[in-house]
């Protein structure tokens, strides 16, 4: 289990308040792509906060006169209230619809290296767990691991796709910044017996687990911030780790959902060719699929990517045999 310093659970406790207060006033915001926002707030130029969209949303500055101090006082307890310049203000912390729920997360930009990222893969990635639990539901108890949560929502969403068969969720992050948002959301989605654990990937978790989720950082970033910087040539590296190194951690019937980006170079699917090895080595039945088939086309302006075709947005699913239970999945050659 992690331990908390008082700053720690002041952040958390600060972000719970605020989720419940914005979802008190209804609420509600779908982040979009970092390009799209940037489009987005060009608009008229730096055009000060109207209402609660702009400010926790659009990360827009506002006048301290339009928030009430039911938003100013966790705002500054967490110190996340930050000066913008011209006597405005800008919060921190961005707040995003999933489902009936908030899930905190950085404000844009989010350049910081501990930044908490939440967007358009955190969707597509819940809807792919989801998906999959309505195909075949975990066992009563199953132990969920989210590693490399950030913000929790995948094992957020894993753990409220099973109402009816309660789960032993733990999130798991590098980044104890990222652990005191995952705290936040999951408390907020009444998923507040969630054991959180700081550590590289499953290097600080025990035992197996019936389900382990998985959307980690997967692009080649020159700062190689740790929410974005996958490693590699590609930034395929840590999708790689977490199939090599999940495999023994999975329970008899356990599977591993990866929601994840790949590298197309020449029409060749270069993390397909990176874990192929390993996913027919193993004689356990997977599928692996595009999801999108173009994501973060900017950065194929940048040096890292100057022979690339596309980045896309793919899916692994691998479950573990179990002799007592028929295979969900067929053995798959992507």
């Amino acid at each position: 289990m992690t331990a908390h310093n008082g700053s720690d659970l002041v952040l958390t406790a600060s972000l719970l308040r605020l989720a419940e207060w914005l979802a008190s006033e209804g609420y509600r915001f779908t982040t979009v792509t970092p390009a799209t926002h940037a489009r987005v707030l060009a608009r008229g130029g730096p055009e000060a906060a109207r209402n609660l969209r702009d400010v926790f949303g659009w990360s827009r500055p506002f006048d301290g006169g339009l928030l009430p101090q039911a938003a100013l006082d966790p705002l500054r307890a967490a110190q996340l209230l930050l000066p913008a310049g011209g006597g405005l203000l800008r919060s921190a912390v961005r707040f995003s619809t999933l489902g009936k729920h908030l899930y905190a997360h950085s404000s844009f930009p989010t350049v910081q290296d501990d930044a908490v990222f939440f967007g358009p893969d955190t969707y597509r990635f819940a809807q792919l767990i989801e998906d999959e639990l309505k195909h075949q539901p975990l066992p009563r108890d199953g132990r969920i691991l989210d590693v490399g949560c950030g913000s929790g929502a995948g094992g957020i969403a894993a753990a409220l796709s099973a109402p009816n068969s309660p789960s032993k969720l733990v999130l798991a992050d590098i980044n104890p910044r990222a652990l005191r948002f995952a705290a936040a959301n999951a408390a907020h989605a009444n998923c507040g017996s969630a054991r959180l654990v700081e550590g590289d990937l499953y290097g600080a978790v025990d035992g197996q687990f019936d389900l382990i989720v998985a959307n980690p950082p997967y692009l080649n970033d020159s700062s190689q911030r740790t929410y974005r910087h996958g490693g590699g040539s590609f930034g395929e590296a840590l999708s790689g780790r977490i199939v090599r190194e999940g495999l023994p951690r999975l329970a008899p019937g356990g599977r591993l959902v990866l929601y994840t980006g790949a590298t197309i170079v020449d029409g060749v699917d270069t993390l397909l060719d990176i874990l192929r090895p390993q996913l027919e080595g193993c004689g356990w039945p997977w599928r692996y699929r595009e999801l999108d088939p173009d994501v973060f086309g900017e950065e194929l302006e940048t040096p890292a990517y100057a022979q690339a075709d596309r980045i896309a947005a793919v899916a692994l699913v691998l479950q573990r045999h179990d002799p007592s239970v028929r295979p969900h999945l067929h053995p798959a050659r992507a």
